[in-house]
């Protein structure tokens, strides 16, 4: 097993230098752990293709809904505790969610993709999503798209709302403090796992810049119905929204702090454990299938979670960040890039399934 990993340390480091040297991408991260130990810490290239700074492993990045698997986590550390149930009417304790007929909606719901809420108004501004309360708001005064529970449609951005703002009516704190003070501190990397970015902290993030991915959103726009309801144009999730770490339903994350994140909820790094066994089999395992209403996929989520084909669990974001684990192996993989793409052979995608691949053919 030591010579696998050895091998295939190696193989990561010389991939994403030739990803960089090649001009594919500027910066990339690449982590990931194994039964509560890293095994790959990798990083390369550029944080500014403006200044030629490095990018580091300390490098924070933009992920977009690789930061749902944060929020998510947010929530399940709550739940194990005692503060939170999954089974929670949302109206009980956010009164104004209640209009239109949504009383009923619960967390699960929200977790879960079958809210019924995941369309924002088409006017709907980036200064709008810097500000909490008004999106929440907007949130609580939304129509109901169908009865809960009864489509699966991913909640692009209104999930981080919906699920923030429970977060902070039950806990009088905000999602992206919980995940500073009470996931990534223990953890030991504390400033790595955003929700939202101080603008102290902000000139030492990842530049982010476009490859294709607002050419390849303008044409999704044009072939999927659904996509501009649910991503309104003046808020897709390119190149322009990452000039806006301010945005405090977004994720900003390292590779190495979301592997250790993943990590811990599978078992113990360091003497961290952030859930149980129990509660662990029960967010990871499917909990929704079907065939998902923006992009008209078949999908399957689970709490907060999506779950893929492989068994693994977690996050992606658009234009290449991801974070995932598998239960199976004990096995959490995490990657960054910033250079934002889509439909490129993604060879983030490539690098998780070769780690994948290898601790799943080694013995022991």
């Amino acid at each position: 097993m030591t010579d696998r990993l050895d091998n295939l340390r190696a193989e990561i480091h010389a991939t994403i230098d030739g990803l960089v040297c090649t001009g594919r991408e500027a910066g990339v991260q690449v982590a990931a752990y194994l039964h509560g130990e890293p095994i790959v810490d990798a990083h390369a290239g550029v944080a500014d293709t403006t200044t030629g700074r490095p990018m580091t492993a300390a490098t924070g990045v933009y992920g977009v809904s690789t930061g749902k698997g944060l929020t998510a986590t947010v929530v399940h550390v709550l739940a194990e505790r005692g503060h939170l149930d999954y089974d929670l009417r949302i109206a009980d304790v956010w009164p104004e969610f209640a209009r239109h007929g949504k009383d009923h909606i619960t967390l699960r719901h929200a977790l879960t993709h079958t809210a019924g809420i995941p369309a924002l108004p088409a006017d709907v501004t980036l200064d709008d999503f810097a500000d909490w309360d008004r999106m929440c708001g907007i949130v609580a005064d939304a129509r109901p798209l169908w009865t809960p529970g009864h489509q699966l449609a991913y909640h692009a951005w209104t999930f981080g709302w919906i699920v923030g703002e429970v977060i902070r009516r039950v806990t009088g704190r905000r999602v992206g403090d919980i995940l500073t003070e009470d996931v990534a501190a223990p953890l030991g990397v504390a400033g790595e796992l955003l929700c939202g970015v101080h603008p102290t902290a902000q000139p030492g993030l990842a530049r982010m810049e476009d490859g294709n991915l607002s050419t390849m959103l303008e044409a999704f726009a044009g072939q999927l119905p659904h996509l501009d309801r649910v991503v309104p144009p003046g808020v897709r999730p390119d190149a322009t929204l990452a000039t806006r770490p301010d945005v405090p339903a977004v994720g900003t994350l390292t590779a190495r702090a979301a592997a250790r994140m993943y990590a811990a909820l599978l078992g113990p790094v360091d003497g961290v454990r952030l859930i149980s066994p129990h509660r662990l089999r029960a967010v990871s395992s499917p909990a929704v299938r079907g065939t998902e209403w923006v992009f008209g996929r078949e999908t399957t989520w689970g709490l907060g979670y999506s779950i893929d084909d492989d068994g693994s669990f977690g996050a992606a974001g658009s234009g290449g960040s991801l974070a995932f684990a598998y239960p199976r192996w004990g096995l959490t993989v995490a990657a960054t890039r910033n250079r934002l793409a889509v439909g490129d052979g993604d060879p983030l995608q490539h690098l998780r399934a070769r780690i994948r691949d290898t601790v799943a053919a080694s013995p022991g």
